[in-house]
């Protein structure tokens, strides 16, 4: 077996292409900076297809990181909540629930030690060789362990159709 690999045992909802497909969001994160100060940190993220996220981060440690992933789609209630989730090259697992009528996104960041202590080598586009090679080596910083849990809700600020100003890829590009 190739790792990772996702096992789900649920068929993607019919409601995935009304809900989902090729939807964009930008959101902000209420977040606090290293003086407890409130900030806002602005993520974007495009429903590329049912098996893969584009998203782009503008705010925050880890502003200036666009990237991509394959991605794995629940779906909790038709037309209301999905759950979005994803393992990145540098060790970090995303989960997201995106509720519909609320405009929210709620969001565990199970960053790896590499990744949360090292926020400018997560900088840059995995579409540069050099930059997705970095974000490999993260991965390689702590224990399974020794993470930063980011437990935090954003509020969506705009939701549309089609890719915005984020770059689109091919499904069969490189993950990891």
């Amino acid at each position: 077996m190739q790792l990772p690999s996702y096992q789900l045992n649920t068929p993607l909802d019919p409601s995935f292409d009304k809900d989902m497909r090729d939807t964009h969001l930008i959101y902000d994160y209420n977040a606090r900076d290293n003086e407890g100060s409130p900030e806002k940190w602005r993520y974007e993220i495009w429903f590329f297809s049912d098996c893969r996220v584009v998203y782009a981060i503008h705010g925050g440690p880890m502003a200036g990181r666009v990237n991509y992933q394959t991605a794995v789609y629940q779906c909790i209630r038709p037309g209301e909540i999905w759950q979005i989730n994803w393992l990145e090259e540098t060790g970090t697992v995303v989960s997201l629930v995106y509720d519909i009528p609320r405009g929210r996104i709620s969001g565990l960041l199970s960053f790896s030690k590499g990744h949360w202590e090292n926020p400018a080598k997560a900088h840059g586009d995995k579409r540069n060789p050099q930059d997705f090679e970095r974000w490999r080596g993260l991965a390689s910083i702590g224990t399974q362990t020794e993470r930063f849990m980011l437990v935090e809700y954003a509020d969506i600020l705009e939701t549309f159709k089609g890719k915005g100003s984020l770059e689109p890829i091919e499904l069969d590009a490189a993950t990891f």
